[in-house]
């Protein structure tokens, strides 16, 4: 089976990354999407569990796609669940040849392959640091986050 991971998202509720997840499943039989976390109550500005119910609502209909936490080293994670390739997302090719730098490293240490995709620039414009901002000071971010998708703030 050909399972990816799409691990270690930080905006999980943008058009961006459900864009991300829709081109990862013609890519993959099965898509892993996991956020990272280190292990401490109350970190980010939406907690872990509240993201992974989220996402799981979003993706009900969806059998292929499973939704997780973890905390820890990515590639030992990947490796525990029977992942075959990690999937990148990025924005601008400064981003590229960072994540081409990571992509080998974690070949080398664990053998896993690593798929990099360009986001949309239409969709991918606006970061998860960029939605604290806006919701901080009142603003709307209903363009920007997937109809369907239920979040708390």
């Amino acid at each position: 089976m050909n399972k990816g991971l799409f691990a270690g998202s930080f905006d999980p509720f943008t058009k961006g990354h459900a864009d991300i997840v829709t081109r990862g499943l013609s890519l993959f039989d099965t898509l892993l999407i996991a956020i990272g976390h280190n292990g401490q109550k109350g970190s980010g500005w939406i907690p872990v569990e509240e993201r992974v119910r989220a996402l799981r609502e979003f993706y009900k209909e969806e059998p292929r796609i499973e939704v997780a936490s973890y905390c820890g080293l990515t590639v030992d994670f990947a490796l525990q669940q029977g992942v075959n390739t990690m999937l990148r997302s990025i924005r601008s090719i400064r981003d590229y040849e960072y994540e081409q730098e990571i992509a080998h490293t974690n070949r080398l240490l664990s053998g896993l392959d690593t798929v990099i995709l360009f986001a949309d620039p239409t969709l991918a414009s606006l970061s998860s640091s960029m939605v604290r901002e806006l919701v901080h000071y009142g603003k709307s971010i209903e363009q920007w986050i997937p109809e369907g998708l239920q979040y708390r703030l």
